[in-house]
């Protein structure tokens, strides 16, 4: 059994709180070899600004990685870590946000996205310049937290108070409270150091798509908490627009509606207010592997992510690797942990196909320690229908 596709790309996300992008495209790599051993695998294992993300910019750009401990989403302490870059030009630090506020350091129990906080990122940036960074690299995503990137403005010195001059408790929950920040104390290098957000421009702060309606339910929010979140944040915008952003020369952005202001619980947002410049995530993160080209190389491309469903379209990995690929008339399969409602959507950005990964039905738990085994699995079985396709072709056309 052959196939006359052997120039094979494999460029898959990671899936959360299981395989980093890496060990999904080593997975998906021993599914292709079973049917086509000596097949020319091109693996790019990509990622989105979330889980892993410092970890390989660190392994891409010749960086390290520098283990920091910091306080997690629920205020415990945290052993997290940053990226250093190797390179010419200014000393670049990679803060990924998920290492230190993502959902999976969030217990089960403890999923009140009105509690947890930011404030360990703020606190990943200072130590970034500490160690000297004068630009600053944050990845957004898989975030645990709907505080709008108050916390980490606190962490790096703002004071948010109430109108009794209180400072603000921790947590997006309270941000209906905010009178007044006071960029005083906020770290000075923060002005000569260039800090670069990669996002999805999808996401925005507030309004009918806010990140607090969007993503809210997912980390646990109640629907009155929901809208809680979601006053808490116009407040946000409205006081950061007032009292911060002048004062730290960021260039003038609706922070209620820019886009990227909603990433990662609205990280973006408090970012921009100190003059971050948010910027769509894969115009980032994907420069230097030289992606393009290498689709336009293969002559079939393979991607993955967790789950495929409405929001995969909204800037996911497999979205773009299939926009890019559909560029060159590569055809695309996509592979998925789930397939949810809207999965069909991904057909209009050039997915040929798609596939669920499960052998049946299994506990959350029993899927996420096979994972590996059940990604080889379903590639070998899609390999082996398309093995099958080659060889009726010809007598379809006869």
């Amino acid at each position: 059994m052959t196939l006359r596709t052997h120039r094979i790309a494999i460029a898959p996300s990671g899936f959360k709180e299981s395989l980093s992008a890496a060990r999904v495209a080593e997975a998906i790599a021993v599914g292709v070899r079973r049917v086509i051993p000596d097949a020319d695998l091109d693996l790019i294992p990509l990622v989105d600004g979330g889980e892993g993300t410092a970890e390989a910019l660190a392994l891409a750009g010749g960086g390290r990685l520098v283990p920091v401990t910091a306080t997690g989403p629920v205020g415990e302490p945290v052993a997290s870590h940053f990226a250093l870059l190797g390179g010419p030009g200014p000393l670049t630090a990679v803060v990924e946000m998920a290492a230190v506020a993502g959902l999976a350091l969030v217990p089960p129990g403890l999923r009140h996205p009105g509690a947890t906080t930011t404030y360990g990122v703020g606190e990943l940036i200072r130590a970034a310049l500490d160690a000297g960074a004068r630009r600053i690299l944050i990845g957004c995503g898989d975030s645990g937290t709907s505080d709008g990137g108050a916390g980490a403005l606190q962490a790096l010195g703002a004071r948010l108070t109430d109108r009794h001059g209180r400072e603000l408790r921790r947590g997006g929950g309270v941000l209906h409270e905010l009178e007044r920040v006071d960029p005083s104390g906020l770290d000075p290098r923060l002005a000569r150091t260039e800090l670069l957000v990669a996002c999805n421009p999808y996401n925005v702060l507030c309004g009918k798509r806010g990140v607090a309606r969007v993503f809210g339910p997912q980390k646990g929010a109640t629907p009155a908490e929901v809208e809680l979140l979601s006053a808490g944040l116009e407040r946000l915008a409205d006081v950061l627009t007032r009292d911060l952003a002048p004062a730290s020369g960021a260039p003038a952005i609706d922070l209620r509606t820019a886009p990227g202001t909603g990433a990662s619980g609205g990280l973006g947002a408090g970012l921009a207010a100190v003059g971050a410049r948010l910027l769509p995530r894969y115009d980032v993160l994907l420069d230097g592997l030289d992606l393009d080209a290498r689709l336009a190389r293969a002559d079939f491309v393979i991607t993955a992510e967790g789950a495929l469903d409405h929001q995969t379209v909204r800037g996911k990995i497999p979205a773009e690797v299939a926009r890019r690929a559909h560029a060159s008339g590569v055809p695309v399969l996509v592979l998925a942990g789930t397939i949810g409602p809207g999965a069909q959507d991904v057909r209009a950005v050039g997915v040929d196909a798609y596939s669920a990964i499960l052998p049946a039905p299994m506990t959350l738990v029993e899927a996420i320690d096979r994972s590996d085994e059940f990604l080889a699995d379903a590639t070998e079985r899609a390999m082996r229908i398309m093995a099958l396709g080659t060889r009726l072709a010809p007598l379809a056309a006869a």
